[in-house]
């Protein structure tokens, strides 16, 4: 079972999702990032039926694990349920800056990704504790 990189990004039509690091490239596109990363599990699926016999199916396409990588915007829209600017307060970036990255108008830095992430994983890692 190998690792398929699918990235999710927010694009002019939309959001599109895509696998990064496979010899032919799956795509899937939707109005939301859930709808691309919908699309692409359909188009990864039509791509598998293509094949006249499962000996046929490429090596990297048999059972593949899937990573999705996540653009601000496409992230934000997948977990719309995160309140943006407390989420930017919380990682000591400005709350106005962070809705530019949410809506995609605005160029983020690698590291200022890294920032946001981190932050999501530190939240996340706080989740993971709680009991109830």
């Amino acid at each position: 079972m190998g690792k398929i990189t699918v990235v999710i990004e927010k694009d002019e039509n939309g959001f599109g999702a895509f696998t990064k690091n496979t010899k032919s490239v799956i795509i899937g596109e939707g109005a939301t990032a859930a709808e691309a990363k919908q699309d692409f599990l359909n188009s990864f699926q039509e791509v598998l039926e293509s094949y006249d016999s499962a000996s046929d199916i490429p090596a990297e396409l048999l059972n593949p694990e899937f990573e999705y990588k996540y653009d601000v915007s496409a992230f934000f829209d997948l977990f719309e349920f995160l309140n943006v600017s407390k989420l930017a307060k919380r990682i000591g970036i400005n709350p106005s800056l962070m809705r530019h990255y949410k809506l995609g108008d605005t160029y983020i830095s690698d590291s200022q990704a890294r920032k946001i992430e981190s932050g999501i994983h530190e939240i996340a890692h706080e989740l993971l504790s709680v009991t109830l």
